[in-house]
């Protein structure tokens, strides 16, 4: 269901892809200060002016096509939500700020038993975030990051740390730890926050405590991860 719903995303982004095309093409920019994608920017869009029929008539069918995904993704989502509302784990990683039901419940599923994770560490390279290393004569090199694992937990990771380094200080102390107010780093401290992170939501799984009593995860000095 997880999976599913995320193919469902990528489907509903194409369309959005296409009308912003569509867009463009004519020259139709929408006025400052309007979500397209809400129902207000949806209507403003309905009742834009083509020169031709078709393009009207390709509007139409695409905004018709958004709303079949997004009632689909609903639907998944609602299924999703029945699921989760019976899982404690799931519960517990949403008191993290920044983390919401969809990135809570992938996590979830994936870990599957935590107890089988020796050391919190071994998440991120379970979840690919840890970097490749080249070993070149007494040089050791990191590059990017492995990507191994499950990409739907990543990306889900990598959303939430984006959220919680604005809604949480002790996200968003990590992240500019690494980042060094440096505009360059700041793919790398994404990632590097995002490993952070699920060390510490792998250790509230398997000691049951909350956010506010999470335990203190050390973390070594940032290695060079190059977020390719």
């Amino acid at each position: 269901m997880i999976e599913w719903r995320q193919k469902l995303v990528g489907r509903r982004a194409m369309v959005k892809n296409q009308i912003r095309s569509l867009l463009k093409g004519h020259g139709v920019v929408p006025l400052k200060g309007h979500r397209l994608w809400t129902q207000t920017g949806l209507r403003w869009l309905q009742d834009q002016p083509f020169a031709m029929a078709s393009e009207a008539i390709r509007r139409d069918m695409l905004l018709e096509e958004l709303g079949e995904h997004e009632a689909r993704i609903h639907r998944v989502e609602q299924e999703l939500d029945r699921i989760a509302s019976g899982h404690a784990g799931v519960a517990l990683l949403r008191s993290i700020p920044g983390v919401g039901p969809r990135t809570a419940e992938a996590f979830v599923a994936y870990i599957d038993i935590p107890q089988r994770f020796r050391q919190v560490r071994q998440v991120g390279v379970y979840l690919g975030l840890v970097p490749q290393q080249d070993a070149s004569g007494d040089k050791n090199y990191l590059g990017h990051i492995t990507k191994e694992g499950p990409a739907t937990v990543r990306k889900l990771l990598t959303e939430t740390v984006w959220q919680g380094i604005h809604r949480d200080p002790q996200i968003g102390a990590h992240f500019e730890r690494i980042c060094k107010g440096d505009k360059e780093r700041k793919k790398i401290a994404v990632i590097a926050t995002a490993r952070w992170l699920a060390t510490v939501m792998l250790a509230m799984l398997k000691s049951g405590e909350g956010w506010r009593k999470a335990p203190a995860i050390a973390s070594n000095s940032p290695a060079e991860v190059l977020p390719g």
